[in-house]
């Protein structure tokens, strides 16, 4: 269904145990026979992805949607895993955009459930001050300048 709609890409956010506990143990294997790239990044489900990690899938998305390819993401639930990431990058691509702007907006196409656990609201409001200290220089601590 996925490859008649043009999808090219997809980012897979489950884990091995998830695709068990769903019965589709062999999902990613059958994405890739119908010629689908699987970028799998394995987060478990009402989680939050260490930066690093988060890093890598906004690189590898950004570069997916800037080479115009049809792309999608797949966590089981679908509104909160995903939308997190999204979230993430439209904070990366938007300094003009707050995390509560992200958040209303994503609610407002998805659901109030978007977004749903303490741990990933958090998550996307602090996302940007994470992304700075993980690309600040290493040895170089971030310290308050107040006394």
């Amino acid at each position: 269904e996925l490859k008649k709609h043009g999808t090219q890409d997809i980012f897979v956010l489950c884990t091995r145990g998830e695709f068990l506990r769903y019965r589709v143990p062999n999902l990613i294997d059958a994405y890739q026979q119908h010629e689908i790239c699987v970028h799998h990044c394995p987060i478990p489900d009402g989680d939050v992805p260490d930066i690093a990690m988060c890093c890598k899938i906004l690189e590898e998305l950004r570069s997916c949607l800037e080479s115009n390819r049809k792309t999608r993401s797949l966590a089981f639930t679908g509104i909160c895993l995903s939308l997190t990431v999204a979230a993430c990058l439209l904070l990366q691509l938007s300094d003009a955009l707050t995390p509560e702007q992200v958040i209303d907006n994503l609610r407002s196409l998805r659901g109030s459930g978007a977004i749903q656990t303490i741990k990933q609201y958090n998550y996307v409001h602090d996302f940007r001050e994470k992304l700075a200290a993980h690309l600040a220089p290493k040895g170089t601590a971030l310290r308050s300048v107040s006394r």
